[in-house]
């Protein structure tokens, strides 16, 4: 009677077998390791009294101070509001643009012309922040704005878009859609292209129409992946981003364009107070892990996906 493999051997086998394929994946897993989970280790500072000289261990333990001094700070109310709202606001009118681009473009017949919006519609995702930022810049500047040029031409006065607290969070929204929805519509491009041919096939024979057929067969096909994608971004409700607002806010606009992330690198950063910089940031990562488990749950009984 052969006796059976213990773990230990069935794993040396599997390891031996895959070796190429989990060569692979070290990269990635060295990367996560060294920037993501060893500087956890850090975070103890927003509890201690940190001082570049003595060191992490060696700092006095302040508790909760730090974040006292934040829920207590005349700015708290501002940045969480401004950071909810941006962020609310890029799910709202961002979100759904992917997936209308992806379900529109799907029903084209002609691939050649597909691919050629398709690539056109990722090129943003590829150009730097600054840059997308410059352009923002040059076409809604005061004085030499493409915008205001035409403003002016048809008779209206020009408009200081740039300085103006109304304007900035349309002008952030609308560049990050811009910037986005075509590199995010890949991954719907990809479910539609797994949804089983005879499905539409059943759905002509039935009468459906084009837009039916969309409805009835395409958006449900979407459906697992855009609830997925949603826990995601919800998940990241309190990461507005950080590199685009730091360099289009100013002053002007710090009333609705002040978020947490860019509070914290004024206070933590340049006024050189790391512990109050990480336990925002401690106090910002709890939030978005709280409601990641909370969407992911409500999904889970209501439309029977989740991450986890």
């Amino acid at each position: 009677m052969i006796a059976s493999e213990t773990i230990p051997q069935r794993l040396h086998k599997a390891i031996r077998r895959d070796r190429f394929l989990l060569l692979l994946v070290v990269p990635a897993i060295v990367y996560y390791v060294v920037f993501h989970y060893l500087p956890m280790y850090g975070v103890i500072i927003a509890f201690k009294q940190f001082s570049p000289a003595k060191g992490i261990l060696a700092s006095p333990w302040v508790g909760l101070k730090y974040f006292e001094q934040f829920f207590g700070s005349v700015y708290f109310g501002r940045v969480v509001r401004n950071t909810v709202l941006l962020s609310a606001y890029t799910l709202l009118f961002g979100f759904p643009v992917p997936i209308v681009f992806a379900l529109i473009l799907n029903e084209l017949r002609r691939p050649g012309f597909k691919r050629v919006v398709q690539t056109i519609s990722y090129l943003p995702h590829f150009i730097s922040v600054v840059i997308v930022v410059g352009m923002v810049v040059n076409l809604f500047a005061m004085r030499g704005g493409i915008v205001n040029n035409v403003i002016e031409y048809f008779g209206g006065e020009r408009i200081n878009f740039l300085m103006d607290p109304r304007y900035f969070r349309s002008l952030y929204v609308g560049s990050e859609v811009w910037q986005t929805f075509g590199w995010n519509s890949i991954i719907y491009f990809a479910a539609l292209a797994g949804i089983d041919a005879d499905l539409y096939e059943a759905a002509r024979i039935d009468g459906a129409s084009r837009v039916r057929q969309m409805w009835h067969v395409s958006l449900p096909g979407v459906l697992p992946v855009t609830m997925i994608l949603l826990i995601i971004a919800l998940g990241n409700l309190m990461s507005v981003g950080f590199q685009k607002i730091l360099l289009l806010y100013n002053p002007s606009t710090y009333s609705v364009a002040d978020v947490i992330a860019t509070y914290t690198y004024r206070r933590g950063i340049l006024n050189f107070e790391y512990s109050f910089g990480a336990a925002v940031g401690l106090f910002n990562g709890v939030i978005n892990m709280a409601v990641l488990l909370a969407m992911n749950k409500i999904s889970r009984a209501v439309a029977q996906i989740s991450l986890f």
